[in-house]
């Protein structure tokens, strides 16, 4: 388990640094839309996403086994 915490932990502080590094404003196009946000912001969230596919497919996953 220390290694999956160190991991983790190496992950967060490139994250940090990559949007410490990057925080000038960028514009979004969502398909009709364009969007002016921070990149802090935009960072955050496609990390958060990205965390949240993988935490559920994970889980959806473990399910599954667990049923069989």
């Amino acid at each position: 388990m220390k290694l999956k915490q160190a991991a983790i932990l190496i992950l967060v502080i490139v994250l940090v640094i990559i949007v410490v590094q990057n925080s000038n404003v960028a514009d979004v196009h969502l398909l009709f839309w364009k969007v002016s946000m921070s990149m802090i912001i935009l960072i955050f969230s496609v990390a958060l996403i990205g965390f949240v596919i993988g935490y559920l497919s994970h889980h959806f996953i473990m399910e599954r086994k667990k049923n069989r």
